[in-house]
């Protein structure tokens, strides 16, 4: 497992002769799946930040990122930072500040939110907006490794 917080700042090379490509600026995630699905990397005082997806790196460690080499630049979703955002319930309630997110390098999905309250699963992320991350109130989707049962309570319970 990963930290978002160990990713930024490393190291982002390209395979064979290692030529630096920049380094880690940020993670774009998509909410809904729970998974990293961009890398932004800082490329230079002056010069523009590239993106890469996820699934074109070569290689993620703990001291590097490898990016095989692309056919031109990609697609990208909008970025917001989830580190720092607010926490909010889907009904408007307030649950903290992220942290910190862990997820896996391999599969890139996340797996625990670290906020100021607590951790939260991945189950319970809704969407990732310019104000806050939105989770569900209960308990998250069946079969993301959450307690059965109470698969969502709404906002009458907030």
């Amino acid at each position: 497992m990963m930290l978002f917080s160990r990713v930024r700042g490393l190291p982002v090379l390209t395979p064979g002769d290692a030529d630096r490509v920049g380094v880690v600026r940020a993670l774009t995630v998509d909410a809904a799946s729970a998974e990293v699905t961009h890398v932004r990397i800082r490329r230079g005082r002056l010069r523009k930040e590239a993106v890469v997806a996820w699934d074109a790196l070569g290689a993620a460690g703990p001291d590097m990122l490898i990016a095989r080499p692309s056919g031109g630049p990609a697609e990208a979703p909008p970025h917001r930072d989830l580190v720092g955002s607010r926490v909010l319930t889907e009904c408007g309630e307030e649950r903290g500040t992220v942290l910190d997110a862990a997820f896996d390098p391999v599969t890139a999905r996340i797996e625990a939110i670290l906020t100021t309250r607590g951790e939260l699963p991945p189950g319970r992320l809704l969407g990732l907006g310019d104000h806050a991350l939105v989770i569900r109130t209960g308990q998250g989707r069946p079969g993301q490794g959450l307690p059965a049962g109470g698969g969502g309570r709404g906002c009458l319970a907030c």
